[in-house]
């Protein structure tokens, strides 16, 4: 038996055309290739298992097509009520009279194609049409479906089919097309193969939580997901050991001083600068969150939020906000980072719920009381948060703290070591010139210096970049290079800043671009230096005597607060240090004896002789230990 889908193809293509898909060329492509050449439906199976086709026949040649159990119980030869079973063998022992004849009718033996059930879903789950009209008319049609890309030719063309002929609509107004999970390599998996995952060990060893986040994480899920376990355990360190611990570290933080955020009532003017800036970078997360779960598009969703928790909320602002947590009174700034803390982590949870039921009820139940985040409603973007002048003057610091690191690395200067003196570039000392004492904490450096002309710790090397100029300048391109090696630090920044310059070779007109030119920056001697677009930054790197004893200073105090960490010290606990005896680095830490107390709570810092554990303190062979007060 075939129902004869062709009559209806061009409504079941409109319908179509009225769906969103993601991805689009799934609708427009696959499975709109397919709808152009459907074929009318094969319905019927001959097997014992599945739905009834409720088909009687009679030998007289007449069919009848049974709509509902009322029907059937109304037209049924045996004595039969609404407790009768529909399925094989009990249906079959039912008949009719056949309205010609006047003969028995015998259902036929066939079942129907299981497909066509799944297909009736938005229909049967209520029992539609015959009960729930009301209800089912407010579920339909569904604002989404999700399957695999496989189902193009399934579940998706059966309800399509289905809704088209009872309504005329879709049953759907989005469609998310999900790909296959293959292993690390790119390889469709099988237990044969050996490279299967055991889902449940998975889930016991890292939670259901960090393998839901990780999916949409590797790739949006419309294309192929490359499993690896690698991966999975980046994520979970990545961001939900850095949620977890920023959850911890303010809940440490306000249960020590019984502070209940909650009640916290800052004004925005009140805040600290900082503070303004992480709530502007949280509501444009809100946005773009938004927005990208309206597109169905979880991997912008994870990934953004995840950059969010790493970078912005725990790499920068609680690092850099620690000493507000430390302070001793609880003034607005105090409780500004309180509730600016509290109210990013509180939206957070909201906005992973979705993806992450677990994790965010746990964090969400803790920091409000209520009931579940599932219950509460989804974050709203609130645009007057958003402080562009606040955002470019942080991100700018941020990217030049990033290039000084850079270069410490490439010097192999740890940051713990301080340096003298930090160059940048005067063009910005109008737009962070307050934040000097911010960057010259995170580079660690002693002082900041803006200056207009870099070329006095910078080497320039000018050349031509040929693939650009040799199309240009044919064979003038020698005289070209003897040109601009002339050129000075002021015609290379107006050049970059997008200017040009016009001149003469050989008689030939030319109009000198900044991407004409393959400029190479070398530092002058003592100073280490790195660029990226137009921003620069200059390390003094030389090391005096007095600078290389705080350095040691800075790697004690490193190490006494993993020692506390260790010997699972309350962070209020006052305690001595002892130190095995080296003149180098018993210099250093008389030195600066003053600055290791206050930072460690050190009560007083002892040589003894009988230690064990040898730490490197850049260099110098220590034994430590500390001792609780």
């Amino acid at each position: 038996f075939y129902l004869e889908v062709t009559k209806i193809k061009d409504k079941i293509i409109e319908a179509n055309k009225t769906v969103n898909w993601f991805p689009e060329y799934v609708g427009e492509k696959r499975f709109g290739n397919w709808l152009e050449n459907l074929n009318d439906w094969a319905i019927s199976r001959s097997r014992y298992w599945g739905t009834p086709l409720p088909l009687w026949r009679c030998s007289c040649g007449h069919d009848e097509m049974i709509g509902s159990k009322e029907e059937l119980i109304e037209k049924a030869i045996e004595d039969i009520d609404n407790t009768i079973e529909l399925h094989r063998p009990y249906v079959d022992d039912i008949h009719i009279k056949c309205p010609k004849c006047g003969k028995v009718m015998t259902r036929t033996k066939d079942v129907i194609d299981c497909w066509f059930d799944s297909g009736s879903m938005p229909f049967a789950q209520y029992h539609y049409p015959f009960e729930n009209q009301k209800l089912w008319e407010s579920q339909f049609p569904a604002d989404f479906i999700a399957e695999g890309i496989d189902q193009t030719r399934g579940w998706f063309y059966s309800l399509l089919v289905i809704s088209v002929f009872v309504t005329g609509k879709a049953p759907y107004k989005n469609v998310l097309v999900n790909e296959l999970l293959l292993d690390k390599y790119g390889k469709k998996m099988h237990k044969s193969r050996g490279n299967a995952i055991e889902p449940f060990s998975l889930i016991e060893q890292y939670g259901a939580d960090t393998i839901r986040w990780y999916l949409p994480y590797v790739s949006p899920i419309w294309t192929p997901i490359k499993f690896d376990e690698e991966g999975l355990k980046e994520v979970y360190s990545k961001f939900f050991n850095t949620l977890r611990n920023t959850y911890n570290f303010f809940a440490l933080y306000a249960n020590t001083d019984e502070v209940d955020a909650r009640n916290l009532k800052v004004k925005y003017e009140n805040l600290d600068e900082i503070d303004k800036w992480l709530l502007s970078k949280y509501n444009k997360l809100v946005k773009y969150v938004t927005d990208s779960y309206e597109e169905y598009d979880l991997n912008k969703v994870v990934r953004s939020i995840t950059e969010f928790v790493s970078e912005d909320l725990s790499n920068w602002y609680i690092r850099r906000n620690r000493r507000r947590f430390w302070a001793h009174d609880l003034d607005t700034s105090k409780k500004a980072v309180y509730q600016t803390t509290y109210d990013v982590l509180v939206g957070l949870t909201k906005l992973i719920a979705p993806v992450v039921p677990f994790i965010s009820e746990e964090i969400y139940t803790s920091l409000t009381g209520k009931e579940s985040v599932h219950l509460s409603s989804f974050p709203k973007y609130n645009e007057r948060m958003i402080n562009e002048k606040i955002e470019e003057k942080m991100d700018l610091v941020r990217d030049l703290i990033s290039l000084g690191r850079n270069v410490r690395e490439e010097v192999k200067i740890k940051v713990r070591q301080p340096i003298s003196e930090a160059i940048i570039d005067g063009k910005n000392e109008s737009i962070i010139g307050d934040l000097t004492e911010l960057i010259k904490e995170e580079l660690n450096v002693k002082e900041i210096r803006f200056v207009e002309d870099l070329s006095t710790y910078m080497n320039y090397e000018i050349k031509p970049n040929f693939k650009v100029c040799g199309p240009i300048l044919g064979s003038n391109i020698k005289d070209f290079a003897e040109y601009i090696k002339k050129f000075t630090y002021v015609d290379i920044k107006s050049l970059e800043n997008g200017n040009t310059i016009k001149f003469k070779i050989n008689d030939k007109d030319v109009e000198l671009t900044y991407d004409m030119l393959d400029v190479r920056v070398t530092s002058k001697e003592g100073f280490d230096s790195t660029h990226e677009g137009n921003n620069f930054i200059v390390l003094n790197t030389k090391l005096t005597k007095e600078l290389i004893n705080e350095g040691i200073a800075r790697e004690l105090i490193s190490k006494v607060q993993q020692l506390r960490k260790n010997k699972d010290f309350n962070i209020t606990d006052r305690i001595n240090i002892y130190y095995s005896h080296n003149d180098e680095f018993e210099s250093a830490i008389m030195e600066y004896r003053d600055m290791i107390m206050q930072d460690t709570l050190c009560e007083q810092i002892l040589e003894k002789n009988d230690l064990e554990e040898i730490f490197n303190i850049n260099g110098l062979e220590v034994k430590l230990d500390v001792e609780r007060r």
